[in-house]
């Protein structure tokens, strides 16, 4: 299976090729929605080198200068993403406002429907590529790619059947009242992924869900310590960060303990395969919970 960069790779030449085809076909169709779907996919395009380049150096191992490695350059890059979605949106409702005052017939309607549709197939086949390859790889970064190439896919079928219906009856106000519709969808989507890629910026823990399967490992082994306390997490790119203390007996052997907090770490990493995990071993004196 290809890595992480030739899959990101791949998705920079689909975006570049779908691009080119929009704006020519866009410019020579005078449709508002291609154009508005070539600037969404040029928006993609520079989506898809910023995950291509975040990939990279995301995957860098720890160095002097950055002992905890580089994993938080994905979600920066899934953070600039989403903001660019936003952009797009923005923009494809301001041209599609100005074609409803100002509205103009479609020259070749049918060559823009068949721009669409290739461009669709295109984008379809990459995305789900790109959204395999970010689910093994917990990749904020490819994820990201992945909902801007699908994204694609559902704005690029709209027009094509906005396209069609406008060739069919003539009504060419449907234009932009569907490049305002599928703005609106990109907006939304670009919302919910802001609310993944961002957070881990500030250190945010992982979600409850998340929490609750690593807490239930450490309890699994509840009879072997006496409790643990200052549960903490957080993601960075690909990879978690995990730490509590874990108070134990002081009279068990460092051997006994330090094989204790190996087999805990290796049921974790189970689970969270690219986990970093601290325990922080305390005497029995040390406990909280009387």
């Amino acid at each position: 299976m290809m890595n992480s960069s030739k899959i990101a790779f791949l998705s920079v030449i689909s975006n570049s090729t779908v691009v080119i085809l929009k704006i020519i076909v866009g410019l020579f169709t005078g449709s508002v929605a291609i154009l508005s779907e070539a600037i969404h996919s040029f928006l993609d395009l520079l989506a898809s080198l910023i995950a291509f380049f975040s990939v990279r150096i995301s995957g860098k191992p720890a160095d002097k200068e950055h002992p905890y490695g580089h994993g938080k350059i994905e979600n920066i890059s899934g953070t600039i993403e989403t903001l660019l979605i936003f952009v797009a949106g923005i923009w494809i409702i301001y041209e599609c406002i100005h074609k409803i005052i100002t509205p103009t017939p479609i020259k070749l309607p049918v060559l823009g429907i068949l721009v669409m549709l290739f461009g669709a197939l295109i984008n379809f086949v990459v995305s789900r590529i790109v959204y395999r390859t970010a689910k093994n790889t917990n990749s904020v970064a490819m994820k990201s790619n992945a909902l801007h190439l699908l994204t694609d896919v559902y704005t690029s079928l709209g027009v094509a059947l906005s396209l069609l219906i406008v060739h069919l009856t003539g009504w060419y106000i449907l234009d932009p009242i569907i490049g305002i519709l599928l703005a609106c969808i990109i907006m939304v989507e670009a919302f919910k992924l802001m609310k993944e890629a961002f957070p881990p910026l500030l250190d945010a823990r992982l979600s409850k869900e998340e929490e609750e399967q690593i807490i239930q490992i450490i309890e699994s082994f509840k009879d072997e310590y006496i409790e643990y306390h200052d549960f903490r997490t957080r993601r960075s790119g690909a990879e978690e960060y995990i730490d509590f203390h874990l108070v134990v007996a002081s009279n068990e052997s460092i051997e006994t303990v330090h094989n204790l907090c190996d087999r805990i770490e290796e049921k974790i990493n189970n689970l969270f395969h690219q986990a970093n995990i601290l325990i922080h071993l305390e005497p029995e004196n040390e406990k909280i919970n009387e």
